[in-house]
């Protein structure tokens, strides 16, 4: 009988166990977890203790009982792996909850250890209300923390765990703190797209230290003080430790498996490691982008499980194998959503490759029907066949459909002329006749057909002392912010006045409205009456404030636009304020 041993009881795990039970009722498997659970939902941790998932019970999928009676699986937990002899095919154990060791013999050997929480080399870091988010008795440690009357907390880190936990704790009143290396939350976005995010999470209390790093951690009658690079001091009840993950990988070198350029385990298409008895799945894994085509470490649970399941095929003798991972994530936060797939613009321009990209801000389903509200889509795209390369949403309603929409295209290598052509669902409470998706499709289409030509925020500065700003919002619009020196023309009544801006042809000129819209009209106007050095901005003067911060920043969702009404739209809003 054939006898599998699975390192790691958690998503790749219990995956490649699971699966490898449904294929194969004869052979032995063992699955040997250090931690006290097993699959369970480890995404879900900081909604628990937010009180968005009340019973923590919740959180257990199942039990190494329930396991045994349904799949036939000997699931032994707090049983660590302490050392692999490759020659033996065997491995030693530490039972602790016994408080022995014994060997354990097989035939194919999986390792599935996951990724461990990052702890920066900061002076004073083992403080014991330090904490990380990785397991249900850091949960748990954290939430009693909580329960018991906390007041203050501090999260290092403001990626994907770090804004959910902060998130969580706001929700339990908590005064927030968080401190990020990086200039922004949400290092994985483009700055940009994060920047929507973080004038959200202000709006709801969070305090954010962008840019910092804590540089030591101190004891002040039994809580704790985090003094930062600024200089400044943040005394809290505790710490929530979120600063990234690495993969768990001692074992692997200490029998001297390949690893990667990153780090991580280098595996082959079948998941197979170094040694041809040994595969590797999950976060400890290094992939293969699928954009780039560069390696790449990315911790998520979709591809964990993906690579679980190829392993049991493996060992069962099926043609099933791993391509590449492109890495699409989403985020809650408060009220808005957040996400992106395949790769980003920052590391396009790292790895010198050529793109064009588009923003726009439409509604989530039809403006008309209450309850939505204007996202914000970046998409990126080759600029010889249109091929799409990235995307990243942020929002609040319908946000995730539409990432997976272009995920999908992603992975079917479509191009944004596909996207124009793709029939998604529609009704009102749903969508929109034009899905986001197709308007996507139809501005970088336009883009590369030479239809209109763009300028981005981005480019400002550079371009301010030598560049005509035309403003074709209404006055009303104009005079609660402009870009200073703008020229104002409202659409309306540039026909008419088109004229006025002849004196001004011998420079660039460059348009822009509140979302692209009617500045793409006005391009269209003075394109037809002989303006040759004209753009029009890519997501209008709400992508410019993405850049920069103008009053238009609210962190609120707002209204979205029509096409066509944009004037009056923004008329009203500014009556309601």
């Amino acid at each position: 009988m054939k006898r599998v041993v699975i390192i790691g009881g958690v998503a790749a795990g219990m995956s490649a166990a699971a699966r490898l039970r449904r294929l194969d009722e004869e052979v032995s498997i063992v699955v040997l977890e250090r931690d006290r659970y097993v699959s369970y939902a480890n995404c879900g941790l900081p909604y628990h203790i937010g009180g968005a998932i009340p019973d923590r019970e919740q959180l257990l999928v199942v039990t190494p009982e329930h396991l045994r009676a349904t799949l036939n699986l000997d699931v032994r937990t707090e049983h660590e792996v302490i050392a692999i002899d490759r020659e033996a095919q065997t491995v030693e154990v530490h039972d602790h909850q016994r408080g022995s060791r014994y060997t354990e013999a097989y035939d194919i050997l999986v390792l599935a250890q996951g990724a461990a929480p990052l702890r920066p080399p900061v002076p004073g870091i083992d403080h014991p209300r330090v904490f990380t988010l990785r397991s249900m008795p850091d949960m748990d440690a954290i939430k009693a923390i909580v329960d018991g009357g906390a007041e203050r907390a501090i999260v290092v880190g403001g990626s994907y765990i770090g804004v959910e936990v902060a998130e969580a704790l706001r929700e339990r009143q908590l005064d927030v703190h968080l401190i990020e290396l990086q200039d922004q939350v949400m290092p994985l976005l483009d700055i940009e797209m994060a920047t929507d995010l973080r004038y959200h999470m202000e709006l709801h209390g969070v305090t954010l230290h962008l840019g910092t790093a804590a540089t030591s951690c101190a004891d002040v009658d039994g809580r704790i003080a985090v003094t930062l690079r600024t200089g400044e001091t943040i005394v809290a009840d505790f710490v929530v430790l979120a600063a990234g993950v690495r993969p768990i990988t001692s074992l692997a070198q200490q029998i001297g498996l390949a690893l990667g350029t990153t780090g991580g385990i280098k595996v082959d298409a079948t998941m197979r490691t170094s040694d041809p008895h040994i595969y590797a799945a999950g976060d400890m894994v290094e992939v293969i982008d699928t954009v780039t085509g560069e390696p790449t470490l990315v911790a998520l649970a979709g591809p964990a499980n993906r690579q679980g399941r190829i392993v049991a095929d493996q060992i069962c003798g099926r043609d099933s194998t791993y391509t590449t991972t492109q890495g699409t994530a989403v985020v809650k936060i408060f009220a808005m959503t957040g996400g992106a797939t395949g790769t980003s613009e920052k590391t396009l321009r790292r790895l010198g490759r050529a793109y064009r990209k588009v923003y726009l801000h439409p509604a989530g389903h039809a403006s008309y029907y209450p309850g939505t509200a204007p996202m914000h889509i970046k998409l990126l795209f080759a600029p010889e066949d249109g091929r799409v390369l990235g995307a990243q949403i942020v929002g609040y309603d319908g946000v995730d459909k539409r990432l997976d929409v272009l995920a999908t295209a992603i992975r079917a290598g479509m191009t944004v002329f596909d996207l124009e052509r793709l029939e998604l669902a529609y009704a009102p409470p749903y969508g929109s006749a034009k899905d986001p998706v197709n308007m996507a499709g139809f501005l970088a289409a336009n883009l590369l057909r030479g239809d209109v030509a763009f300028w981005y925020p981005d480019e400002y500065e550079q371009q301010s002392a030598t560049t005509v700003f035309l403003d074709v919002r209404g006055p009303q619009e104009y005079a609660q912010w402009h870009i200073p020196g703008a020229v104002n023309i409202p659409l309306t009544e540039l026909r008419s006045r088109v004229e006025e801006l002849r004196p001004l042809n011998a420079k660039p000129m460059r348009i822009y409205c509140m979302v692209g819209f009617r500045s793409y009209l006005a391009y269209r106007i003075l394109r037809q009456h002989g303006f040759e050095d004209v753009a029009t901005l890519a997501g209008g003067g709400r992508t410019f404030t993405s850049f920069y911060r103008t009053t238009l920043a609210t962190g609120a969702p707002g209204i979205p636009f029509v096409s066509h009404a944009e004037e009056d739209l923004a008329a009203q809003m500014l009556l309601d304020q």
